[in-house]
């Protein structure tokens, strides 16, 4: 049927486009014959011709022609076109040549591909009519549109979807969900084409759609969101204003029914059950219940609360947040032996409560919590828990304090034994009895020490030790008046040699370690031995302070510049106690305005008498000093005599060392040579050299008569050295024998050179020659190592007397 009516259409506007063009032919011949051989007319030519026009009106073309043939568009014609073809007709502009042909003699015009509105609804174009034989223009080129004619070949399009909306449950009808809106392509100017209309193909038992808005309404009002929570609406759009024959689109609508508070809070169970042992503390979690709610979000936000009085003195409820539980925990202590049982009614209710349906019921349900108290083994209850205790603190040791008492809670009621915390009262002040409870003194109380004592009582059962109960006690110690009064600091004033009588010289005040409930009061008088002063006055002001005054017309520091005045201080008791102060008063030297210039320190005591316990500690200081000096005097004595002692035995001490080059044998000068002398005779070697040369007479002889006179450290069979050998033997066993003395030294001997050395000695001291009859070419033949040598030993003659103060040295240095 569809392309019946198309046929049909194109027929018809073929018809209406060639009567148009008829009637557009007739106007301009009647035009143009009205027109013809007036003078004057532009349009008149040259040669007396008149000016001829194009003959054609404006074209239409429909779209989407499927036909076989070009489509005929239309016809353009000139009025000088006589028909002898003598006029060629062409187009240019917008699909001249590929959509658009035209034929150059008649002047038809063919449309030769499938046209579409929506993409481009008419094409302009220019025409030319030229002579065929010379290209001229007949005409002038004139401008023309060819309009596409527009058909019903688009459907409607929605195209803001996928569409999700959203309605409360329990809407009532007619409430408005959303908007759709579907667009046509086709011509809206022209017929109905583009004229759309909606429709709902499914959903409409719960919903409606507006046919010309495309408003989405409810249809019912019973939307109930825990029955379903969403619907799929098919919406359809159709143009041609829903005629038959028009094209339709359809889309689907997502609808999501939002939830409103319509369900209240239910308990799964009218009742629960938990259990606790009574020993839990205060704030344990007893158990959890909740309360169900079919709503979602915040709908489902509910309180708890305990409904019986029982209930909220023993226990508490609170929600918790994330789960929306009931959270049921202790409040009180619990007792088994008081209650075993305990019934709680606990409420659930919405927090948030719509008023719109408040007549669908109450928002809110209850359940019975039964909490069943188990038995446990409890330590003892101290009763009545009160912690304070007072006590006198010259009461006697063993006096009772308090007493304090504890019982067992359990059905057994075991008995009780008692002892006190000795971490908190470590000097063991006070003691209690293990069996009663008395708590008495165990040493003298000071109230001024300590006022306040904190002790930990404990009680446990006397089978069972591990059930401790503990008792935080406070014992105030109350005062009594055993500390007497004392001046607040040790007062001095300064008096001018000018001072007037009656002048204020110092306000005296004390202090009382005791603090009587009733308050100090103090008395005021100078002490007996002050009686015969005629200088200062004391007077008792009655506010616990006392002030000093000059009694006489000035005072001479020359004669006395220092006063000592005693001031008898007594408190209000009972009993009443008393002692003495000294005011120090000093006589100065006063410009004329009273400044103080200059104060002597010469005392002059009204009373000067030394207490015997001053005595005593100054004869003991003097004692000690007198035991120090003897004892340094004899540690003294007894060190230089063992300094003496080992000076007479020990040859070492005798040994200087030092770096500068001795002096010889004649130099006898640095040490006694005698020691060394005495366990050596030099006598005998002399003797047994064989003689001697000319230097035996004196020290004045040459050098070399002086090595002759000196022991030559060569192994000889006359030689004796048992002397040293013995002399080393006993000091060895000196040294083993004395265990106080350390292992300082080691004797190591250089005396022999020993008898299987291969290399004849090189000391200058063993020999008897001179350097020059020596000969040390041989040192050459002793190898690399003694190269060095051997050159010193050949290259210098002047060697000899060198050779022989060394020769002297060394041997002072190896009898040091």
């Amino acid at each position: 049927m569809a392309k019946g009516l198309q046929g049909f259409s194109w027929t018809m506007l073929l018809l209406f486009c060639a009567i148009q063009e008829l009637g557009a032919w007739a106007m301009h011949t009647a035009v143009e014959g009205a027109g013809l051989g007036q003078p004057g007319d532009p349009a008149l030519l040259a040669g007396g011709r008149v000016k001829r026009g194009w003959v054609w009106n404006q074209f239409f073309v429909v779209e989407e022609y499927t036909g076989t043939e070009p489509l005929y568009v239309g016809k353009i014609h000139s009025d000088s076109d006589e028909g002898d073809g003598s006029i060629k007709y062409t187009i240019s502009g917008e699909g001249a040549g590929t959509i658009f042909l035209i034929d150059e003699i008649t002047g038809d015009i063919h449309a030769t591909e499938r046209l579409d509105r929506e993409q481009k609804t008419f094409y302009t174009l220019r025409a030319q009519a030229r002579d065929r034989q010379t290209d001229q223009l007949l005409e002038p080129e004139s401008e023309f549109i060819i309009k596409v004619q527009d058909i019903n070949d688009s459907e409607p399009r929605f195209l803001e979807g996928p569409y999700i909306g959203s309605v409360a449950e329990l809407s009532p009808i007619g409430t408005s969900v959303m908007q759709v809106m579907a667009s046509d392509a086709d011509d809206p100017t022209y017929g109905s084409s583009a004229r759309v209309v909606y429709s709902v193909l499914e959903g409409e038992q719960h919903f409606t759609v507006d046919s010309k808005t495309g408003v989405i309404r409810t249809a019912v009002a019973d939307l109930d969101r825990e029955t379903q929570d969403r619907y799929e609406v098919v919406i359809r759009a159709t143009d041609m204003a829903g005629q038959l024959g028009g094209l339709s689109g359809s889309t689907t609508v997502t609808i999501v029914v939002t939830d409103v508070n319509d369900n209240p809070p239910r308990f799964p169970q009218k009742m629960y059950q938990f259990s606790i042992v009574e020993t839990a503390p205060v704030g344990t979690a007893v158990g959890r219940v909740k309360a169900e709610d079919s709503d979602v979000g915040e709908n489902t936000d509910m309180t708890y609360q305990v409904k019986d009085e029982e209930g909220v003195e023993m226990f508490k409820v609170t929600t918790d947040s994330n789960t929306q539980e009931a959270v049921i925990t202790v409040q009180k202590p619990l007792d088994y032996e008081s209650k075993k049982v305990h019934t709680v009614v606990v409420e659930a209710l919405n927090k948030f409560v719509d008023p719109r349906f408040v007549d669908l019921g109450t928002f809110r349900d209850q359940t019975i919590v039964r909490v069943s108290v188990l038995d446990v083994d409890e330590p003892p209850e101290f009763r009545p828990p009160s912690n304070l205790m007072e006590v006198q603190e010259d009461a006697d040791v063993g006096s009772v304090v308090g007493v304090v008492t504890a019982l067992d809670p359990d059905t057994a009621n075991h008995p009780v034994r008692y002892a006190i915390d000795r971490s908190t009262d470590a000097e063991r002040i006070f003691d209690i009895d293990a069996n009663t409870g008395a708590i008495v003194t165990g040493k003298v109380l000071d109230r001024e020490t300590a006022g306040w004592h904190n002790i930990t009582v404990l009680a446990m059962e006397a089978d069972n030790h591990s059930q401790v109960s503990r008792a935080f006690l406070r014992i105030r110690i109350l005062d009594v008046n055993d500390n007497p009064p004392e001046l607040a600091t040790p007062y001095e004033a300064a008096v001018c040699e000018d001072a007037k009588p009656g002048q204020l010289i110092q306000t005296i005040s004390v202090v009382d370690r005791d603090e009587p409930q009733s308050g100090h009061r103090f008395y005021f008088t100078l002490a007996p031995e002050a009686t015969n002063n005629h200088h200062f006055s004391l007077l008792d002001i009655k506010d616990n302070t006392a002030a000093v005054h000059t009694q006489r017309m000035g005072f001479n520091r020359q004669e006395q510049d220092v006063y000592l005045l005693p001031i008898l201080v007594v408190d209000s008791g009972p009993p009443a106690l008393s002692s003495t102060g000294t005011l120090t008063i000093r006589i100065c030297g006063c410009d004329s305005n009273g400044a103080i210039q200059s104060c002597n320190s010469t005392a002059y005591v009204v009373s000067a008498t030394l207490s015997p316990g001053a005595l005593i500690a100054l004869l003991v200081c003097i004692l000690i000093l007198v035991v120090l000096v003897l004892l340094i005097l004899t540690l003294k004595r007894h060190h230089k005599s063992h300094l003496t002692s080992e000076d007479d035995e020990d040859m070492r001490d005798n040994v200087i060392k030092y770096n500068d080059e001795g002096g010889g044998e004649q130099d006898t000068e640095a040490y006694d040579m005698s020691a060394l002398r005495s366990l050596y005779d030099f006598s005998e070697i002399k003797g047994g050299d064989g003689g001697g040369g000319p230097g035996e007479g004196g020290p004045s002889g040459n050098p070399a008569s002086e090595l002759h006179a000196l022991p030559q450290w060569v192994q000889s069979p006359d030689l004796d050295f048992s002397v040293f050998r013995d002399y080393i033997c006993r000091k060895v066993e000196q040294a083993d024998e004395d265990l106080s003395v350390p292992p300082y030294d080691s004797f190591q001997t250089y005396a022999f050179e020993g008898s299987d050395s291969p290399v004849p000695s090189l000391s200058s001291i063993n020999t008897w020659s001179s350097g020059s009859e020596q000969d040390f070419s041989y040192l050459g033949g002793w190898g690399p190592r003694f190269r060095q040598l051997a050159a010193l030993y050949a290259g210098r003659r002047g060697w000899s007397a060198q050779r022989s103060h060394c020769g002297r040295h060394l041997l002072n240095t190896s009898l040091h």
